[in-house]
């Protein structure tokens, strides 16, 4: 026989280390996007509210808001768990990966994408803590091969670097079609 839940047993509210540093975050996004929806979404002159442009934009954001600061209250009114900073430091350390993606978009234009390839394949697979010197020269070989994989079989269309301009020009003509 199955149990029934009573309404405060259906609502309890289960607290994770960190949740109280995420809702304080969730709150302060979505109360920034709020602050902006003036700007973003404009309420146009003259027409129904419900064909406005910033209607559903302006509903739900509030409602974001709304629930956020519930989200907060909750967890302010939870038992507090151990753990919140290890918590924190984890979601610090998968950032980490979007800011190595973030110097390699970077670089690309500067190295070019052979080069830019190469270094951190080698880079990201030191990061993950292989030191070994062939797997790291293997890791330049993967990127030296995606590289003539993308730009000369797939033909894919990806600028050449701002290092190219000191090549001669056959050779420069050449790096910027195949690598």
């Amino acid at each position: 026989m199955t149990r029934l839940k009573g309404l405060q047993e259906l609502f309890k509210r289960y607290r994770r280390p960190g949740d109280i540093v995420f809702a304080w975050a969730f709150l302060a996004f979505s109360l920034f996007l709020l602050s902006q929806l003036g700007s973003q979404a404009p309420w146009k002159s003259g027409g129904k509210t419900f064909t406005q442009p910033a209607f559903w934009p302006t509903v739900s954001i509030a409602l974001m808001a709304f629930f956020a600061a519930l989200h907060l209250i909750s967890s302010a009114l939870s038992p507090r768990i151990n753990g919140r900073w290890t918590e924190v430091w984890d979601w610090v350390r998968s950032v980490e990966y979007a800011g190595w993606f973030m110097a390699y978009v970077y670089t690309v234009p500067q190295l070019g994408y052979l080069a830019t390839s190469m270094i951190f394949g080698v880079l990201l697979a030191a990061r993950a803590g292989y030191r070994d010197p062939k797997i790291l020269m293997s890791m330049a070989a993967m990127g030296a091969t995606i590289v003539v994989l993308f730009k000369s079989f797939l033909q894919v269309k990806i600028p050449g670097g701002a290092i190219y301009e000191m090549l001669p020009t056959t050779l420069r003509s050449f790096m910027l079609t195949y690598f």
